[in-house]
């Protein structure tokens, strides 16, 4: 009998996109020693994807069918955009499923653009807010997003509940309720997103100035502004905010803080740079 066309040109997609990536790209060790053939080999997409090799050979043979999680997953640990995740559910016959589903994360080379920024703070902000990149500088400045728990690192819910950062934002009901607008702009492009719907549901209950606030139907999008800061350390900043749009991901947004040169704000994020690094703030592509 021969085989289903679709599964072995699945196969072979998969196949070109192991071949496009080295191991440093995917966070696993480079043992140094020259490879047969380029990329990744099966047993390291195996290993990222929590399935044996045998599994994925069968896979990549065109000799099993991937159920719809798992190629989820091989999309996330071969580093595929949009067009390549659509192109491997259609391979697949599966539904595409929604992007709000898909878990975010940052691509390498754009946390090394984020870490050469050494005295600009830049955190990366994805959907539901979820802060999912940052560099040392804003660890130090925000959070140290390192040491929390990936499902916490909620940019509103952390304006909402954590009394430091309601203490950092001179201005904190003006920038809450900015957040609370960007959110509600996201929820028109994912209506049926259920971890949206579950924060707005936590943070009503939590707190009714939220409940307040999200029930005024405010919307905006991500663009550029002023804010003021006090921080513990530097004291007094007044920084201006710029967002980029990831290339990658267009629900990633890079979100960019800077002062005038020489003034008194850019000086504090300098002596702030250094504390950073003296006390070794861990950026997210070193976090655990």
């Amino acid at each position: 009998m021969s085989r289903n066309p679709h599964l072995n040109e699945l196969g072979e997609f998969l196949k070109a996109r192991r071949a496009e990536l080295s191991p440093g790209d995917v966070g696993l060790p480079d043992s140094g020693h020259p490879r047969r053939v380029p990329g990744l080999r099966r047993e390291e997409v195996a290993l990222l994807a929590a399935i044996s090799t045998d599994y994925y050979t069968r896979i990549e043979q065109g000799r099993l069918q991937a159920s719809a999680p798992l190629l989820t997953e091989l999309a996330q640990v071969l580093r595929m955009n949009e067009d390549q995740r659509v192109y491997l559910y259609e391979l697949a016959g599966k539904s595409v499923p929604p992007r709000s589903t898909v878990r975010q994360e940052v691509d390498p080379q754009l946390q090394r653009m984020l870490d050469d920024l050494a005295t600009t703070p830049a955190f990366v902000i994805g959907r539901r807010t979820q802060v999912v990149g940052w560099n040392r500088l804003a660890a130090a400045l925000f959070a140290d997003f390192g040491k929390m728990p990936e499902e916490d690192r909620v940019y509103l819910r952390l304006l909402i509940t954590d009394p430091a950062m309601r203490r950092l934002y001179v201005d904190w009901a003006e920038v809450t309720r900015l957040a609370i607008a960007q959110l509600r702009m996201e929820s028109a492009r994912y209506p049926d997103d259920p971890r949206l719907s579950a924060l707005v549901d936590e943070l009503s209950a939590l707190d009714p100035q939220f409940r307040q606030w999200w029930a005024a139907h405010d919307v905006a999008l991500r663009t550029m502004g002023t804010k003021r800061l006090r921080h513990p350390l530097v004291g007094e900043l007044t920084l201006d905010w710029h967002t980029l749009t990831c290339a990658t991901d267009t629900d990633q947004h890079i979100i960019v803080w800077t002062a005038p040169p020489h003034s008194p704000s850019h000086d504090a994020l300098r002596l702030l740079a250094s504390w950073a690094t003296d006390h070794h703030l861990t950026p997210s592509g070193a976090a655990t």
